[in-house]
C-alpha cells in the first residue's frame, strides 16, 4: 500500500515539477496563432472549451489500454509501478505534449507530416503508410472486440443483439463519428464517457484503500520477474504496459485536440495532464487487480500473480472487480470500461486516418463529400478485416505502437535541436525506447525468438548507432 500511495504522489509531482520543466523548454506563448482559428473549417479545426478538450484527449488516449495493459503488467511484480510512474512522467507525457505542441507550431498537421518534417521524406512516406495501417487495424479490432463483449452480455434473440448486430451498430457509429464535425458527436459524447471512466477509477481506488488483500511493495524484489510464465521484465513489461506509460497511438490523437485548443499555454494541462491522468488510472488498475486476485481461492501455495493469471481475459478481471467492489454501479461502469472505452478509441482512429490522408492529398475537409471520398476506402478495408483472425496480427500491435512512439520521440528531439532548445527531454526517452523496441522484436515469440542477451545487445547497439547519427546531424545545424 505504501508503494502504491507513493506512486500516486509521484505522478502528481511529476506533473507539477517535471511538467513545468518541459513546458519551460518549449516556452508556449499566448500569442501563438492557433490552428483552430487560422484554419477554422467547422469540421476538424474548431475552438472548444479547455475542459472539453481535456476530457476528449483523455478518452482518446485511454480506452481500455491503461486498464487491460496494467492488469497484465502487474504480473511482472512491483516493477510495473516503477514503469508506469517513470515511463509516464519522463516518456509518455513528454511524447504527448511535444506531439501536440509541434502540431500547433506547424499549423495543425498530422503525425506523419510532423515526423517527415523532422526526419525526412523517406520517413514521411513510411509513417503515412505505417500510421494508416495501424489506425485501420485499431479501428477494426475496436469494432470486433466490443461487439463480441456485447454479444456475451446480451440475451440470445437470434440475429437481434447478436455479434453481427453489434458489429453493424458500432460500425455505423464509427462512420458518423468519422464524418461529422468533431463538436457534433465526439465533442458531446466523449466528455460524459471520460467523466464516467474517471469516476470508475476513483471508485476502484477507494476499494484499494478499504478492501482486504495483499499488494506488492517496492521492496519485494522489484527487478526480479514475478510473472507466472517467467517472462523477463525488460523489455516485455515496457511493451505490455503501453497506455499508462507511453504509447505511439497517442501521437495520432494529440493532433486532433491540437486543432481545437484555443491557447498554446493550455497544452500542458491538456496533453501532459491527460497522460498523467491516464498513468493514475493504470496505477489504480494494476494495484486493484493484484489485491483482488490475492483474496481469490486457489491451489495451495498459489501466489496472487498465479491467481490473477488464471483469470485469463482482463475483461473478466474488470467485471469481477467492478461488481465485487462497487455493486450495481460497478456493473454499469464495467460495461463502460470494457465496451464504451474501446469504441471511443476506435472512432478517433478512423478520424485520424482520414486526416492523415487529407494532409497527404492536400484535400480540404470542409465538404462532407470529400470526407466521404477519403473514408470509403478505409471503411471497405475495415469491413474485409472483420473476417480475418487477428490472433496473430494483434500481437504485433503492441510492438508497432511502441515503435511509433520511439520514432515520434526522435522527431521531437530533432525539432528541439533545430529550435536550439534542451533536446535531452526527448532524446533520453528516445534512446531508451530504441532499446525496448529493438530488443523486443528480436526476443519475443512473435518476433525472431532469439536469446535475451542477443536481443539486449542488439538493442544497445541500435541505441548507440542512432545516438551517433543524431550527434553527427547536430553538428551540421548552426
Amino acid at each position: 500500500m505504501i508503494t502504491f500511495s507513493v506512486s500516486l504522489l509521484c505522478l502528481l509531482l511529476g506533473y507539477l515539477l517535471y511538467g513545468a520543466i518541459v513546458e519551460r523548454v518549449v516556452r508556449p506563448s499566448s500569442t501563438t496563432p492557433m490552428p483552430c482559428y487560422t484554419k477554422r473549417d467547422g469540421v476538424d479545426f474548431i475552438p472548444m472549451p479547455t475542459w472539453r478538450v481535456f476530457l476528449i484527449q483523455f478518452l482518446n488516449i485511454a480506452g481500455t489500454g491503461p486498464i487491460f495493459g496494467a492488469i497484465m503488467g502487474i504480473l511482472f511484480g512491483p516493477a510495473a509501478y516503477l514503469w508506469i510512474v517513470l515511463g509516464c512522467i519522463f516518456a509518455g507525457a513528454v511524447h504527448d505534449y511535444l506531439c501536440g505542441m509541434i502540431c500547433i507550431r506547424q499549423g495543425g498537421i498530422s503525425l506523419p507530416e510532423i515526423i517527415g518534417n523532422e526526419l525526412g521524406e523517406g520517413m514521411r512516406l513510411v509513417m503515412r503508410i505505417g500510421a494508416l495501417v495501424l489506425l485501420v487495424l485499431v479501428g477494426a479490432v475496436f469494432v470486433t472486440t466490443p461487439a463480441a463483449l456485447l454479444d456475451n452480455m446480451t440475451p440470445d434473440r437470434g440475429w437481434f443483439l447478436s455479434n453481427g448486430f453489434w458489429l453493424v451498430v458500432i460500425f455505423l457509429y464509427f462512420i458518423l463519428a468519422t464524418l461529422l464535425p468533431i463538436d457534433k458527436l465526439i465533442g458531446r459524447v466523449y466528455p460524459l464517457f471520460g467523466l464516467a471512466l474517471l469516476v470508475m477509477a476513483l471508485g476502484i481506488c477507494w476499494g484499494i484503500f478499504t478492501k482486504e488483500g495483499w499488494m506488492p511493495e517496492i521492496t519485494d524484489a522489484p527487478f526480479v520477474t514475478h510473472h507466472p510464465k517467467g517472462l523477463p521484465i525488460f523489455p516485455m513489461l515496457c511493451i505490455t504496459i503501453a497506455c499508462g506509460a507511453i504509447s505511439g497511438f497517442h501521437g495520432t490523437q494529440s493532433p486532433l485536440m491540437a486543432r481545437c485548443l484555443t491557447n498554446e499555454r493550455l497544452g500542458r494541462p491538456v496533453f501532459y495532464g491527460a497522460m498523467i491522468t491516464e498513468g493514475v488510472v493504470a496505477l489504480i488498475w494494476a494495484a486493484a487487480a493484484i489485491k483482488f486476485a490475492s483474496m481469490l481461492p486457489g491451489e495451495e501455495g498459489a501466489t496472487a500473480y498465479e491467481k490473477l493469471a488464471a483469470l485469463g481475459n482482463p475483461a473478466i478481471v474488470v467485471k469481477e472487480i467492478s461488481v465485487g467492489w462497487m455493486g450495481a454501479v460497478g456493473a454499469i461502469l464495467a460495461i463502460l470500461g470494457v465496451v464504451a472505452a474501446p469504441i471511443t478509441s476506435g472512432d478517433t482512429a478512423f478520424r485520424s486516418a482520414r486526416l492523415i490522408l487529407a494532409d497527404f492529398l492536400h484535400l480540404n475537409q470542409k465538404n462532407i463529400w470529400k470526407r466521404l471520398l477519403l473514408c470509403l476506402p478505409l471503411f471497405v478495408i475495415t469491413t474485409g478485416l472483420f473476417f480475418i483472425d487477428f490472433g496473430v496480427l494483434w500481437r504485433y500491435f503492441a510492438w508497432t505502437n511502441q515503435t511509433l512512439a520511439c520514432i515520434m520521440l526522435w522527431a521531437a528531439a530533432v525539432w528541439l535541436r533545430k529550435q536550439k532548445k534542451f533536446y535531452w527531454i526527448a532524446l533520453l526517452p528516445a534512446l531508451f525506447m530504441t532499446v525496448v523496441c529493438t530488443s523486443y522484436i528480436l526476443i519475443a515469440p512473435e518476433g525472431f525468438g532469439l536469446s535475451l542477451n542477443i536481443g539486449l545487445s542488439a538493442g544497445l547497439a541500435m541505441m548507440v548507432l542512432l545516438g551517433l547519427l543524431f550527434a553527427i546531424k547536430k553538428q551540421s545545424i548552426k
